[in-house]
């Protein structure tokens, strides 16, 4: 998997001097919910996720020197995240991916508990039609139960342990 974090910060650094000088002197390549779904979704989750990181809790890639540069530079990487599952013409992938964004903001933004099992089900379930309802119960109900039973099931139980695990240790904000 070390070609996806080259591709990540090598976007980003070609992109701008800004993200170049941000990058980590020693970055974690670490995949953490990416394991869990389809191979080809790796790159623009663990882009995406890079960015949710970057914005609420510890980067495995990157060091903004202050909340703007963090702000902008986690917009990017979620929108370049977005970019390159769009690139593999995957509607249903990038409307989930849409509302893991939209559900993650409304989570941090109510203080709330439930976004380690929302990235595990929508990783695991990218692109299936199958996230409706277990969305639904977290936004509505804030209950996350039902996404980590979807994740669970699609990606196995140790699987989606492992990656809760080190999504916690990166989570801070």
């Amino acid at each position: 998997m070390p070609e996806v974090w080259d591709e990540i910060a090598g976007g980003a650094t070609e992109e701008s001097s800004l993200w170049a000088d941000c990058l980590s002197a020693e970055p974690d390549c670490t995949a953490v919910f990416s394991p869990l779904g389809a191979p080809e979704h790796a790159l623009g989750l663990e882009t995406i996720y890079e960015g949710y990181l970057v914005h609420y809790g510890r980067s495995r890639l990157f060091e903004p020197p202050d909340d703007d540069t963090a702000l902008l530079l986690g917009d990017y990487l979620y929108a370049h995240g977005l970019v390159r599952i769009a690139a593999e013409h995957k509607v249903d992938a990038v409307a989930d991916l849409s509302e893991l964004i939209s559900l993650c903001s409304q989570l941090r933004a109510e203080e709330r508990d439930g976004d380690g099992p929302l990235w595990a089900a929508t990783a695991a379930l990218l692109g299936r039609r199958s996230l409706d309802q277990p969305f639904a119960a977290l936004r509505l109900h804030s209950d996350p139960a039902p996404l980590d039973a979807a994740a669970r099931s699609a990606a196995g139980d140790e699987a989606v342990t492992a990656a809760l695990a080190a999504h916690a240790e990166r989570r801070v904000r």
